[in-house]
């Protein structure tokens, strides 16, 4: 589906469904849109949001995509899951390997759940000879500087580019050890929006930009955020300049 997400092209959703693991989870747009899915009687949202299901008949859709595309997965969901089994991780990787040489499609992959990717893929490796697919980005969610360990845990996998989502961004965030180790090529920021947004300051932003580009690493703002509108788009600036840097 094609997406509204500023750093990607398209979503692809063969899993829905997700549970709470830290603050930054509290106002996810997932559980906002399930409601609104669930009465369009959208497959995949009949239930709960925090039941999650597989969706098999989604599995293929991306080899029938042919233009080259930014694709990010599981946008509704988490792909390490703890109630995804492993061997349909596989099954997806197996497709997003495949689409990729076939079509060149990037695949970008959001986690909360780093360790389990980790486990997953020690488990699997021997499924991909040549490594990890080389377009199959890896990323995880910091909110905060106390989540910021889960990228310790990024960079024990071997993806080509690994990133950071810092969003919502809840406060300073002091990334320096993995930017300037090489665990990260790519920063995104962006605050929070909605009704219950919590408020995200500039100077996180900025601070981050600055470490970003101090290590030459790729920085993109997403969003300022906020409760009457996401100041996303054009709205989306530091020091009257937008940010919209993607990994080489």
């Amino acid at each position: 589906m094609p997406s509204s997400i500023e750093w990607t092209d398209e979503t692809w959703n063969p899993v829905t469904g997700c549970t709470h693991v830290s603050p930054g989870c509290d106002n996810c747009y997932m559980f906002a849109l399930y409601p609104r899915l669930r009465g369009m009687n959208v497959r995949g949202y009949e239930t709960s949001p925090d039941d999650v299901q597989l969706l098999p008949e989604r599995l293929q859709a991306p080899l029938t995509w042919k233009k080259p595309r930014r694709v990010f997965v599981n946008s509704m969901s988490d792909v390490f899951h703890p109630e995804v089994p492993f061997n349909y991780v596989l099954e997806m990787f197996q497709v997003m390997q495949e689409a990729s040489q076939r079509h060149g499609h990037i695949f970008q992959i959001l986690t909360k759940r780093p360790g389990r990717a980790v486990g997953w893929w020690e488990e699997h490796k021997q499924y991909f000879p040549d490594g990890w697919p080389d377009r199959v980005w890896m990323g995880t969610s910091v909110e905060s500087q106390k989540y910021a360990p889960r990228l310790t845990v990024l960079g024990r996998i071997p993806a080509p580019i690994r990133f950071v989502s810092a969003e919502p961004l809840l406060g300073r965030l002091d990334l320096t050890e993995w930017l300037e180790s090489g665990v990260l090529q790519w920063v995104i920021v962006g605050g929070e929006s909605g009704a219950a947004a919590r408020a995200m300051e500039l100077e996180w932003a900025r601070s981050l930009r600055d470490q970003s580009v101090g290590s030459g690493v790729a920085f993109f703002l997403k969003q300022l955020g906020g409760v009457r509108g996401k100041r996303g788009g054009e709205a989306a600036t530091i020091d009257g300049k937008h940010w919209r840097q993607m990994p080489n």
